[in-house]
């Protein structure tokens, strides 16, 4: 094996970097245009076409999936740690309306005029807000002066506010310099804000700012202990120990539920008719052809898929949060108002006849004698990962499992794959991290049947996912690299101060392999391929397709936790 740390060999990328955070450092506002060249020089993947004079609508689809629905209001974007914070720079956030967007989980608050504040749990958000709206804004304004020199264009910036606007396609396509297929893609950007972001598209061209609040590293850690301090209440006992054994879970706030829980397998004829009556994403004919099949695992996956669709339209939240309790699983919703919701799992409170049939093993039964919980998080962003773990692994009793399991681009594999590594190079401590992973391709194998998993990899934490360009992926993947992701090397970097008295060091070659007192497995499913024409990230979501390979995951996961606990108790037996 190379024992050499890999070594970034795009300045470009590197001078983007540079180029954003100092000048944040300002304690003024900063245009979003003084980074445009630093951004568009990158050459960065998710943004090819920066440069051409034609609009890439796939890069802006996706920095608008991450962005909230009122960005054309918006000029100024403020990022700070606490509403204390905003406050304090006259910013009074906490009377301001919450808005989300549909890829990213960040807490944003909006005026209603032209103010967004972004909280910020660690670098890894300001790594990840800053290309995001630098290329929201290029493309914007690539489109604006296409559809200023157009009838069309003149036709748009001219229609009344409020009124609905009816736009010839073809036109509109002609207008741009796009085919059909990008004018759809840019339909689905805006989603429901189509009418009102095509009119201020029409009308103005973008000039956003942003301002950086000065803030500290201590904030970060102060937020990490206002989440786990709303979590604690519920993983205290009332007797002694108070504080019980863990297995940590990162993954989602879906999987273990479902598959532990039940509530879809005791529901399946409910989520059947309704799915047989509205069709969500034109599931249904899979779902009847899986059932006349007799086809159980893809059947359950489309029932877990779809129960999500269910509450939302008819409103069961509260409903399937009552049947899990039943099973002993608590859901925490954003945690000290920051959006990493947790789940507290009792083991000893599991119904072994609720859980998905995959899961089932001799001596179930025993759990009744465990006094161990899995506290499951939703997978938090880059850096935050180690704030997270770093504040939990402090509030715990013993610690008897590490789990991590999280989207990844593959340059190797494709998108539905599953992907076990061993070696993690963090881009953030510039550590390359030698661990010995729990899993394997047999634990997850046996539950993947379109995708496949790949073992003995190496994975790569980015900063963030406009932060490559081809130069550095090609640079990684001659070093073996073949795993891109965000959460792997900050939770490592988390571990090895969980099992030693100092801090993590920086840009060493570190062996976690003989360190760890207890179970460390890392998980990825492939959701992007970046070598092959930008598939997945900028033209599709994961959607449907991922589910195998999440859960598959998923499974694994708790398999291993279910066997080491019986283990366990088998010997104090």
């Amino acid at each position: 094996m190379d024992r050499q740390p890999p070594r970034i060999t795009s300045d470009e990328i590197d001078l983007y970097v540079r180029t954003y955070y100092s000048l944040l450092r300002s304690s003024g506002e900063v245009r979003v245009r003084g980074f445009e060249e630093a951004h568009i020089y990158s050459n960065t993947s998710l943004h090819s076409g920066a440069r051409d004079l034609v609009p890439d609508v796939a890069a802006f689809g996706y920095s608008a999936a991450r962005l909230p629905a009122c960005m054309p209001h918006v000029r100024l974007v403020v990022m700070g740690q606490s509403h204390e914070m905003f406050e304090a720079a006259g910013f009074d956030v906490t009377n301001w309306r919450r808005v989300r967007t549909r890829g990213r989980r960040r807490p944003l608050r909006w005026d209603g005029g032209e103010n967004l504040a972004g909280f910020v749990t660690s670098t890894s958000d300001i790594d990840d807000l800053v290309p995001i709206t630098t290329g929201w804004q290029i493309e914007w304004n690539k489109m604006h002066r296409a559809l200023s020199q157009s009838a069309i264009g003149k036709q748009l910036a001219e229609a009344p506010p409020d009124a609905p606007i009816t736009v010839d396609l073809d036109e509109l396509a002609a207008a741009l310099g796009l085919d059909a297929h990008a004018v759809e893609q840019l339909r689905a950007a805006f989603g429901e804000s189509w009418d009102f972001g095509l009119r201020e598209m029409a009308r103005r061209e973008a000039d956003l700012s942003f301002r950086l609040l000065a803030g500290s590293y201590s904030q970060y850690q102060r937020a990490a202990q206002r989440w786990w301090g709303e979590i604690e209440p519920t993983y205290l006992q009332e007797t002694a120990p108070r504080r019980r054994p863990v297995y940590f879970v990162s993954s989602n706030t879906h999987s273990l539920s479902n598959l532990l829980g039940g509530y879809a397998v005791a529901h399946r004829q409910q989520i059947i008719d309704f799915v047989k009556r509205r069709n969500p994403e034109n599931l249904a004919p899979a779902l009847e052809h899986a059932m006349q099949r007799g086809d159980e695992a893809e059947t359950s996956a489309i029932a877990y898929y779809l129960l999500r669709e269910l509450i939302h339209a008819e409103d069961k939240q509260t409903e399937v949060q009552q049947f899990d309790a039943e099973s002993g699983i608590v859901t925490i919703e954003s945690p000290g108002k920051i959006d990493v919701s947790a789940q507290q799992i009792e083991l000893k409170r599991l119904i072994p006849e609720r859980m998905d049939p995959r899961l089932r093993m001799d001596g179930l039964e025993r759990l009744r004698d465990s006094d161990a919980v899995i506290l499951n998080i939703d997978y938090p962003l880059g850096m935050a990962a180690y704030h997270h773990l770093s504040r939990l692994g402090q509030g715990v009793g013993e610690l008897r499992g590490v789990y991590v399991m999280g989207k990844a681009a593959t340059l190797n594999g494709r998108v539905g794959d599953a992907m076990i590594s061993s070696v993690v190079h963090d881009e953030h401590s510039r550590n390359t991290y030698l661990f010995r992973n729990c899993f394997s391709a047999a634990d997850v194998q046996p539950w993947l049947r379109e995708g496949v998993v790949i073992d003995n990899q190496k994975a790569l934490t980015v900063l963030g996912t406009f932060q490559q360009n081809r130069e550095y992926m090609r640079s990684y993947y001659s070093s073996g690299y073949t795993v891109l992701e965000m959460e792997a090397g900050p939770y490592l970097s988390a571990l090895f101060e969980l099992a030693n008295p100092n801090r993590h060091p920086r840009g060493e070659i570190v062996h976690l392999s003989n360190q760890m007192p207890f179970d460390v497995g890392v998980l990825h499913y492939a959701s992007d391929t970046p070598y092959s024409r930008r598939q997945s990230l900028l033209s599709k979501s994961l959607s449907y397709f991922g589910v195998e390979s999440t859960y598959a995951c998923a499974i694994g996961i708790v398999r291993r936790i279910l066997q080491n606990e019986l283990q366990l108790l088998g010997r104090a037996g």
